[in-house]
């Protein structure tokens, strides 16, 4: 549970810390396996992944790939501090990556960044995710505040309409994402939300994706059922809720443990191996296919 084509965890298990984690999906997944979410542990295999390497002494992950890190887990949790100066180290020797890290404890970030921060690692961006309007105003200011070159808001589960606007004001934001919930205990997200933020982001040139509509979804008083991530996203694309932003972020990409920029011919370049994927919303802020099989768009019909 480690390793996919554009996640990191180097850590797994979590334990709930506000309203969007009231239905986990890793509480979900664990409970399948009969596992203690709450448990939090440092993984074995995908610890160093950023460092990994094919037999032909090619990185695993390629230059100019943008990975999520701390999928299964929250990266500024309390218990996984012994670890973390270990990954800050990993994350800026693997200069020629982009990092997205994500996390909903906003209060702790800048007590837990490498000495080494400063204004930020060009490489690295601090996603903070916010479901409600309340939850927004009590993170956001906190990610503002920061020393850090890229930051990025996901609204997901998106349980509510939020007013991002005096944020989205200051600059700072580059992208925002939102999505709606799945798995046990579903909650509902309404179009008009999403809308709502696609406007905003619009409005003030910040790149927005709406990439998946969750299990219960209500349009224009219509509310559908649809528990396949897959069909979500594809549900999600034809909607159009998404706004490219004109302001493209630099993330300074060098050669591992140089300051020697990356040939362009060297960055990866994604491709779309199935043909839903060139309708899926996720499609414009994934990967891309690795044919791996881990994703969403492995699911059948």
């Amino acid at each position: 549970m480690g390793i996919t084509h554009d996640t990191y965890n180097p850590w797994h298990g979590c334990r709930k810390f506000s309203e969007g984690c009231e239905h986990c999906y890793m509480y979900f997944l664990d409970k399948q396996w009969d596992r203690d979410t709450s448990i939090v542990t440092k993984t074995k295999s995908a610890f160093k992944y950023p460092l990994q390497k094919y037999r032909n002494g090619e990185y695993k992950i390629q230059s100019g790939e943008q990975i999520r890190v701390g999928m299964t887990s929250d990266f500024f949790i309390e218990d996984a501090d012994p670890w973390r100066p270990e990954v800050w180290k990993m994350l800026k020797f693997r200069s020629d990556v982009v990092w997205r890290i994500i996390t909903k404890r906003a209060h702790r970030i800048r007590d837990c960044l490498p000495p080494d921060w400063n204004d930020g690692y060009d490489n690295v961006v601090i996603q903070v995710t916010t479901e409600n309007q309340a939850r927004a105003d009590e993170r956001i200011p906190l990610l503002l505040n920061l020393p850090a070159r890229h930051k990025t808001i996901i609204c997901a589960p998106l349980l509510g309409p939020i007013d991002l606007s005096p944020y989205l004001g200051t600059g700072q934001i580059e992208q925002v994402l939102a999505g709606g919930e799945n798995y046990d205990g579903c909650r509902l997200c309404d179009y008009a939300w999403a809308q709502s933020l696609c406007d905003q982001c619009r409005a003030n040139d910040v790149e927005f994706n709406f990439y998946e509509t969750g299990t219960k979804f209500v349009k224009d008083g219509i509310e559908t059922w649809n528990p396949k991530r897959r069909d979500q996203s594809i549900v999600a694309y034809h909607l159009g809720l998404y706004n490219p932003s004109s302001k493209k972020p630099s993330y300074g990409l060098t050669l591992p443990g140089t300051n020697v920029p990356v040939p362009p011919e060297r960055l990866y370049v994604k491709r779309f191996l199935r043909a839903t994927c060139r309708q899926c919303a996720d499609s414009h802020t994934c990967n891309g296919c690795s044919d791996c099989g881990n994703c969403c768009c492995s699911e059948p019909y």
